[in-house]
């Protein structure tokens, strides 16, 4: 544990500073200020001896919370580091994109604010890459086998890692021009700079990790081409359809998703030229839907110089507190202000789009939007309250319905009735080689799961091919009969 009297003396949650809105819009770079290593050390005192980690509930790669809040607080960054490795390959990543679930379930949390747990394990990851402790793992021999990994996000990074260690010889194939999937391009450069995702690619790089990007399987290889040159296959390709709205005036010019949008922000900011980007420079912006890709597209509006964003919700504004149906240590779903909303525009809630209005021209000019109400658990548009909203640019961010199908052809493993691959308690799909790990399998979900789905196939594949594995398998599928969906 760290000091045991921390929790007692420092009562305060303290964070890093966001940079000055006016300031931090003007560029990519992420929000924070640089953290203070004395108010880390205090808050990582504040770990108390609770018996019971939630914490480690709350994650799903089960992170040794307390062992590196104890040694940051001691000053012992090394051996931090080396904790926080041994159950998550991607700190740098999980520190700066997870919803921190570890910080619901703290057990401090039922009375006092939650220790800083996100906070912290980003500044043990970022002091172990300035201080050089972060260093390749290559195998000390090879198995001799061969293993594909379709798909290079979270979830296909942390199995081909894995399995490198394991000594299989591991190619990494990504249709995209760069590897990292929407790490790369769906999470714009202020909540983080590629930078982080860049020098883990360079340790797997040295690990023996082989990258092929620009190869979409299914076209540029078959399915069936790919399972005679590998031994085995993992599926890690995300959660990429996005849920459509359909409604009248869909096919104007200036309705988009939200991936299509960002994607291309993302390879502008990279210094990519991007023919008729989509720009919200000098428009009126509407993003509808209230997560965390919605929060994206208004800070990327922000940073392009819209005149206004507005952000529609369909559902009522959440609690400020935890409601009763979600006590502790679950997540709770409750009204948060990110860093995109903090600079700006207005978040409107039960607003139910009716239909996109367009000009003559054939562009989206204003939406029609309604009050929603509840009819019979659906939610509908209330008749009466119709208005308008004046649009130069729309976009949809309503989630993501499942895993994309369309270059597999008849080589495709058998799908839930929700869309997602079928696979068994070892992460086997239906077809004998082939593995399913992530939001391909599970739907989507928080990038914590990705990884530790990755780990936990990465195991499942190795004892496949040897017979053994020594790799840790830190979750299963809860779908243990297959084709179940986990909730």
């Amino acid at each position: 544990m760290a000091d045991p009297k921390g929790f007692l003396n420092v009562t305060e949650r303290e964070l890093p500073a966001r940079r000055p809105v006016p300031v931090r819009i003007m560029d990519w770079k992420e929000v924070y200020e640089p953290g203070d290593s004395a108010v880390l050390r205090r808050q990582a005192s504040r770990c108390m001896d609770c018996g019971v980690p939630f914490c480690h509930q709350g994650c799903p790669l089960g992170n040794l919370i307390p062992e590196w809040n104890d040694l940051t607080w001691r000053g012992e960054g090394r051996a931090a580091i080396e904790r926080l490795h041994a159950t998550n390959n991607f700190p740098e990543f999980t520190g700066r994109l997870c919803p921190a679930p570890c910080e619901s379930a703290c057990v401090l949390g039922i009375n006092q604010p939650a220790v800083t747990i996100k906070q912290i394990e980003v500044s043990i990851i970022d002091q172990a890459f300035a201080s050089g402790w972060v260093e390749a793992q290559p195998p000390e021999r090879l198995t001799g086998k061969t293993v594909a990994v379709v798909g290079s996000g979270p979830a296909g990074l942390a199995a081909a890692q894995q399995l490198t260690r394991a000594g299989h010889t591991v190619a990494v194939f990504e249709r995209d021009d760069r590897i990292g999937g929407l790490l790369r391009y769906g999470i714009p450069d202020f909540k983080m700079e590629k930078s982080h995702l860049d020098a883990r690619l360079r340790q797997m790089s040295e690990e023996g990790t082989r990258f092929r990007a620009g190869v979409n399987i299914g076209v540029d290889i078959t399915w069936d081409d790919l399972r005679a040159r590998y031994d085995a296959v993992v599926i890690a390709t995300g959660a990429t359809l996005p849920r459509e709205l359909a409604i009248p005036g869909r096919d104007l010019d200036g309705v988009h998703f939200a991936m299509e949008y960002l994607v291309e922000s993302n390879k502008a900011v990279a210094g990519d030229p991007v023919p008729n980007q989509i720009s919200a420079e000098g428009k009126h912006v509407i993003v509808i839907g209230g997560g965390d890709t919605g929060a994206d597209c208004i800070g990327t509006a922000h940073r392009q110089g819209a005149l206004s964003v507005t952000n529609l919700a369909i559902g009522r504004q959440p609690s400020v507190h935890r409601p009763d149906h979600q006590p502790w240590p679950m997540m709770p779903t409750v009204f948060e202000i990110s860093s995109a909303h903090e600079e700006g525009g207005a978040r409107e809630y039960l607003a139910s789009t009716v239909e996109f209005l367009g000009n003559e021209a054939g562009e989206v000019r204003a939406l029609r939007v309604a009050e929603t109400e509840f009819v019979d658990g659906r939610r509908v548009p209330r008749s009466g309250t119709e208005r308008e909203i004046p649009a130069d640019l729309v976009l949809i961010a309503m989630g993501f319905t499942g895993p994309e199908h369309d270059t597999f052809g008849e080589e495709a493993p058998q799908r839930t009735d929700r869309g997602a691959f079928r696979r068994d308690e070892d992460y086997a799909s239906t077809i004998p080689g082939v593995f399913v790990a992530g939001d391909a399998g599970r739907g989507q979900s928080l990038i914590v799961w990705a990884i530790a789905e990755g780990r936990a196939a990465a195991a499942a594949v190795d004892r496949h091919l040897m017979g053994e594995t020594v790799l840790p398998a830190p979750v299963r599928p809860t779908d243990v009969a297959i084709g179940v969906q986990p909730a």
